[in-house]
């Protein structure tokens, strides 16, 4: 007779049964942050263009900018384990620190580096044409977020993982 093992989902599986074998789109935490992250990539493209009046790529890997996709990505993963796992287990109590941090450096550490670098490059852009440093390549500036882009980051990634939630109970 085999033996029957559960998985964390509670799905029976045989003793004999690889595990490996749960395809990895069916992990919803991991498809809900990613997704997220994607959207939130995205929208930059449209929000720039209201900002700005003008269509921009670029935004599509880069950091900074309306809404934060690395918030609206741990968010997303909190959440989803959230709804997944319950909020007792210790996958939630992780994801959510991990969540914490990273929205906290976003709009912390991350957002005063750019501004930084905006005045750096400014100096930079003011030296004569003979100084050595006259021709440097300037530094990178949207590094970060303000508090209502990861706000917004948070509250996208908040609602895609729980529409995946429903989703996933139908």
């Amino acid at each position: 007779m085999d033996e029957v093992v559960v998985a964390n989902d509670g799905r029976s599986l045989s003793a004999g049964s690889p595990i490996h074998s749960y395809s990895l789109f069916s992990n919803y935490p991991l498809m809900a942050a990613l997704l997220s992250f994607a959207l939130a990539q995205s929208l930059k493209i449209l929000t720039t263009w209201y900002k700005v009046k003008r269509w921009d790529a670029k935004r599509l890997l880069g950091s900074g900018g309306m809404p934060s996709s690395h918030s609206a990505s741990v968010t997303a993963l909190a959440a989803a384990i959230g709804f997944h796992d319950g909020p007792g287990g210790s996958s939630f109590a992780i994801s959510l620190v991990l969540a914490c941090v990273v929205m906290y450096d976003a709009f912390g550490v991350r957002l005063h580096a750019g501004r930084q670098a905006e005045v750096l490059n400014q100096i930079v852009f003011e030296l004569p044409a003979e100084h050595p440093l006259a021709d440097t390549r300037p530094l990178r500036e949207p590094l970060g977020h303000t508090p209502p882009q990861v706000a917004a980051g948070a509250a996208l990634g908040f609602i895609i993982a729980y529409f995946l939630h429903l989703l996933a109970k139908l």
